[in-house]
């Protein structure tokens, strides 16, 4: 799942050599961190939140697969 929030955040952002995606497991939960340039913060939240929200919905779907639940924090870098 982190390879595939780091592909779809490096095609969105202006600067992709600023993305780093850390995956943090615990059992059967995982929270995946985001940061992104500053600049960037707001291509990746998107008009009403709606971009980051799908792409939280596409990885706790991706999780479901695999029987875990996913969590997606975007932190500002």
């Amino acid at each position: 799942m982190k390879e595939l929030v780091e592909h779809i955040a490096r095609s969105l952002v202006d600067d992709p050599d600023q993305v780093q995606v850390t995956e943090v497991v615990t059992g059967a939960d995982v929270l995946i961190e985001l940061r992104v340039a500053p600049g960037d913060m707001g291509r990746m939240i998107g008009k009403n939140g709606k971009l980051i929200s799908s792409l939280r919905t596409l990885v706790q779907a991706a999780g479901l697969r695999h029987a875990r639940r996913v969590q997606l924090e975007l932190i500002e870098d």
